[in-house]
């Protein structure tokens, strides 16, 4: 039997979301649970790789049991044996060719800057960042991300193929704090983080509209901007 499950996580203290040899992740330590329910291994697998200290709000994950369970309850079993930085949301019985990952049709993400005064609280969840941010210039440089692109300048590592598409990108100030939400078919290593540090430079006077235009034109003449931290970073939104 193929479950679906939407599970949230405080990533402070998770390596990401992928198995790893060493250290905790959230995908380990799903497995670990399901396993001694199941009673024997069970292999998770997530909507997407969430990196270290990211958060989330709505992952998604499929998993097979050899048990009928009844979603309540297997939530809430699972509720009481999962660590408490690591909740299940809801969960569903899907169709045995159901997958958690290529069936996705767009992720949302929210990125959240404190501009405020110093507070230990934010810092684990937020990029603490004082300096004065234009919100025209950032709202329009966003704009310039919206559609198909090649983003080779606004991801880390190497791939075959760059290209992605954003369906939305909305910035919006509230007290000492900026919101970033981007919502797309998909999104490369660093990609959010990537997008969001390149906002802030047009908005701290540190990049130009132009540059970002130039940067999309031709991804091939490599572009540094800023890349925000990953703590900051949230996974909100996951459509099927």
């Amino acid at each position: 039997m193929r479950y679906l499950a939407r599970i949230s996580y405080d990533g402070s203290n998770f390596l990401g979301f992928q198995r790893l040899n060493k250290g905790r992740s959230v995908q380990k330590e799903l497995e670990k649970v399901l396993s001694v329910l199941n009673k024997r291994n069970v292999e998770v697998k997530g909507a997407g790789r969430t990196d270290a200290f990211v958060h989330a709000l709505d992952q998604c994950v499929h998993f097979d049991l050899d048990y009928n369970f009844d979603e309540e309850k297997l939530k809430f079993i699972l509720n009481g044996l999962l660590p408490k930085d690591l909740s299940v949301n809801s969960i569903l019985k899907v169709k045995d060719d159901f997958h958690a990952r290529f069936d996705v049709v767009e992720k949302t993400y929210l990125y959240k800057i404190y501009g405020g005064e110093k507070n230990p609280f934010y810092s684990n969840y937020a990029f603490c960042y004082s300096q004065k941010l234009n919100l025209d210039l950032m709202k329009k440089a966003a704009g310039l991300f919206l559609g198909c692109h090649d983003f080779q300048n606004f991801v880390s590592g190497v791939r075959d193929d760059y290209h992605s598409v954003i369906n939305d990108f909305q910035i919006w100030q509230e007290n000492d704090f900026w919101y970033f939400q981007v919502s797309g078919q998909s999104f490369y290593r660093y990609m959010v983080r990537h997008l969001v540090g390149a906002i802030v430079d047009v908005g701290r006077g540190k990049a130009s509209i132009e540059e970002i235009k130039e940067s999309l034109a031709k991804p091939q003449n490599k572009k540094e901007f800023l890349v925000v931290p990953a703590q900051g970073l949230y996974l909100i939104k996951i459509k099927y």
